[in-house]
């Protein structure tokens, strides 16, 4: 099926976007009396797009950066991240998590990749969280509006935020105000990955691609079309269930 007129549908004024957004931010951010923000720069797409956001909405010197890594990681995120920060010239710090949730893991042989996966990801906000008193930053999300919706995040983990700049933005809305805004190609061009695993994507994880969801969540949640109308625009029977399932799951 032909997704780009529906995806045409769910495309941005950028310019106007970029300022809603960081107008929306700086008063959640400021009227709790915060004068700076912290976030999780993990050296995806989302993250990056938030880290960018926030500089334009604050300045630098009031944006901390933190990657958190597992010995497990890409290499590639890591350096991705400090691309990001060197681009931005924000402060950037690395916080190793593999000694607080290694130990865990040994005592649980049994855990599986998703698991492991939640996990880190919870040790990575409560790191977050406890900066964020230290340094009395409000603590950004970075999770899009298709992650949210199909629950592709981790309760107390990614989707703990104070704040999310980025939560009203499908994943195809994330990439294209990030191309705007000049996130850098390698991570625009790179596949999306909650780096859980070597060689995880997320879209291999989820079954489908981001444009063909986004094409299909704008449909059904933003206009509020009927199933039986989304079958005959030519979505399988088999993608509709798959995602209404995640939905409801979510």
């Amino acid at each position: 099926m032909n997704l780009e007129p529906i995806l045409e549908g769910l495309s941005l004024e950028a310019p106007a976007a970029v300022d809603v957004l960081c107008r929306g931010l700086r008063r959640e951010v400021e009227r709790t009396g915060f004068d700076r923000v912290i976030l999780g720069l993990s050296g995806g797409l989302d993250s990056a797009l938030v880290a960018h956001l926030a500089v334009r909405a604050f300045g630098a010197d009031r944006v901390i950066a933190v990657a958190m890594p597992h010995r497990t990681s890409n290499p590639d995120s890591l350096g991705h991240a400090r691309l990001v920060a060197g681009q931005l010239s924000i402060e950037f710090r690395v916080e190793d998590i593999s000694p607080q949730v290694d130990p865990y893991f040994a005592a649980h042989p049994d855990i599986d990749a998703p698991r492991r996966g939640n996990k880190m990801a919870r040790e990575r906000m409560t790191i977050l969280y406890d900066l964020s008193m230290a340094e009395m930053a409000m603590v950004l999300g970075t999770s899009n509006k298709t992650e949210l919706l199909l629950g592709y995040s981790t309760i107390f983990g990614d989707s703990a935020s104070a704040v999310n700049p980025i939560g009203d933005l499908y994943k195809t809305q994330v990439r294209q105000i990030s191309s705007h805004l000049g996130v850098a190609r390698e991570i625009l061009d790179k596949a999306p990955s909650a780096d859980l695993w070597e060689g995880q994507t997320d879209e291999e994880e989820l079954g489908f691609t981001y444009e063909k969801v986004d094409a299909f969540l704008g449909l059904l949640v933003d206009r509020r079309q009927r199933i039986a109308h989304l079958l005959d625009r030519g979505f399988e029977p088999e993608f509709v269930e798959r995602v209404r399932g995640l939905i409801r799951r979510s």
